[in-house]
C-alpha cells in the first residue's frame, strides 16, 4: 500500500522548534558583537520558550510528550540495529537522545545565563544578585564552555537530518515546517493538543520569566 500524508508535528511544536533557532543564532550575534542588552533579552526569550516546550512535553499533542519518545538503552540499541524499521511516528530513539540533550543543555547555559555577570560588571542576570561574585565569574566562564558544548550539539543534530535524507531516505526538515509527513499503512499518526492548553502553556512560562526577570522575589511579597 502507498504512504499517507498525515499530521506528524503540530503548530506550536514547530514554532518552538523555528523560534528557538532564530533565538540561538541571534543570541550568538549579540555575544559576538558585543550587544550584551540584547543579548541578555534574547536569553529570557529562550527562557520563555524552553518553559513553555516543557510543559508542551506534558501536556501537549501525542508526538510532543517525553512520555510518548524517550525511551530506554532497549529500544535505542533496537533501532541501531535496524533503523528502517521504525514504524512510530515523531521522534526516533536516537533522536529523542538529541532532543532531551539539547534541551538540558540550554537548561543549563540559561541558568548560568542568569547568575552570570560579565567582566566589567555592566550587565549581569537577574539571579546573580543572589550569589558571590566568585560564583557569577564561574557562571560566566561555565556560560561561555557550554555555549560551545551547544553547538556541537546542534551539528550533530543537522548532520542526523542530511544522513536521514542521504542514508535512510526520510525527509525530516519538510515535515517540521508543513507537519505533515508520508507515513506507512497503518501507522498511527499525530493525536494533537488542544489549543487552550497551549496557550495556558505559554501564559504560565512568561509569568515564570516574567518572576525570574524581577529577580525572583519571594512570592507574596
Amino acid at each position: 500500500m502507498k504512504a499517507v500524508k498525515a499530521a506528524v508535528w503540530d503548530l506550536p511544536t514547530r514554532l518552538f522548534h523555528w523560534a528557538l533557532v532564530a533565538l540561538i543564532g541571534f543570541s550568538w550575534w549579540a555575544a559576538k558583537n558585543d550587544q550584551l542588552e540584547w543579548h541578555m533579552w534574547s536569553g529570557f526569550a529562550i527562557l520563555t520558550v524552553l518553559l513553555f516546550r516543557l510543559l508542551w512535553g506534558i501536556f501537549g499533542s501525542s508526538t510532543a510528550r517525553f512520555s510518548n519518545f524517550v525511551r530506554g538503552p532497549a529500544a535505542v540499541l533496537g533501532y541501531l540495529r535496524d533503523a528502517k524499521g521504525w514504524r512510530t511516528v515523531g521522534h526516533t530513539p536516537l533522536g529523542a537522545l538529541s532532543v532531551v540533550a539539547l534541551l538540558g543543555l540550554l537548561g543549563l547555559q540559561i541558568a548560568t545565563g542568569l547568575v552570570n555577570s560579565d567582566d566589567d560588571g555592566l550587565v549581569e542576570g537577574p539571579l546573580a544578585p543572589l550569589l558571590g561574585e566568585t560564583a557569577s565569574d564561574a557562571a560566566h566562564d561555565l556560560h561561555d564552555v557550554l555555549f560551545d558544548g551547544l553547538l556541537i550539539v546542534i551539528g550533530i543534530h543537522v548532520a542526523a537530518i542530511v544522513f536521514y535524507r542521504l542514508v535512510l531516505g526520510k525527509k525530516l526538515l519538510g515535515p517540521m515546517i508543513s507537519g505533515r509527513a508520508a507515513l506507512d499503512p497503518g501507522t498511527e499518526p499525530m493525536r494533537p493538543g488542544r489549543g487552550w492548553v497551549a496557550l495556558l502553556c505559554l501564559v504560565a512560562a512568561l509569568a515564570f520569566t516574567r518572576w525570574i526577570v524581577a529577580g525572583a522575589p519571594p512570592l507574596g511579597t
